[in-house]
């Protein structure tokens, strides 16, 4: 397992879809934002709660595709699918590739993109928090989508339209518990539902995917 999560961040680094595209794409989006709706603070402070995680959602679509494509092309996917190692353990490895690689560099530089936003400091805790327990569920339910459309000529399309409407409830309660944190309402409740998703997708997600590779590899 170890040896097969180090193959995959190396190979993620290599096809450009390392630790610094989603940062990248993040970060343009949080810049654009100001020029859309002006430079005033108290709007920006306003909608920074979603634009943040929407920015994050739409990072992490970036690399969905290659989490087995890369393997598809060359043929290790069949021989990953025979391996010792289950089907289900494979996706999760690569799911935990595919965060480490994208996810985590989000949830460490969100919080400098949360100023430039005019995000509240008594948010900036509650905005790390919630896309640490977030954005492992948007990689697993993205390794479900790339399951379902390996080997698909152009599915990368087909991946975004079957995977954002997946993304929706984690994207809802993230940003509600930072919206709650900068008013200084309560966010325990929202953060609450967000870890019940993402452990609900931890447990499932793995067998489902697992499913539908060994459907496409038939």
């Amino acid at each position: 397992m170890n040896a097969l999560l180090w193959r995959d961040l190396r190979l993620a680094m290599r096809a450009g879809g390392g630790f610094g595209l989603g940062v990248a794409f993040f970060l343009i989006v949080c810049t654009l934002v100001p020029f859309g709706v002006g430079p005033q603070g108290g709007t920006l402070a306003l909608i920074a709660p979603g634009i943040l995680w929407v920015g994050a959602l739409l990072a992490c679509l970036l690399s969905l595709d290659r989490i087995f494509a890369l393997d598809h092309e060359d043929g290790s996917l069949d021989l990953l699918a025979t391996a010792p190692l289950p089907l289900e353990g494979v996706v999760a490895i690569k799911a935990l590739a595919h965060w480490l690689t994208t996810g985590l560099p989000l949830v460490v530089f969100a919080p400098v993109l949360g100023v430039l936003l005019h995000l509240p400091g008594t948010a900036q805790g509650w905005l790390l928090l919630s896309l640490l327990l977030g954005t492992p569920a948007l990689s697993m339910l993205g390794a479900f989508g790339a399951a379902v459309t390996v080997g698909l000529r152009r599915g990368g399309l087909l991946l975004s339209l079957l995977v954002l409407p997946l993304y929706i409830p984690t994207l809802i309660f993230g940003a509600e518990a930072v919206r709650r944190g900068a008013t200084g309402a309560d966010p325990v409740t929202p953060l609450v539902f967000l870890a019940g998703i993402t452990l609900a997708t931890l447990a499932v997600i793995p067998f489902a995917a697992a499913a539908a590779l060994r459907v496409n590899l038939r």
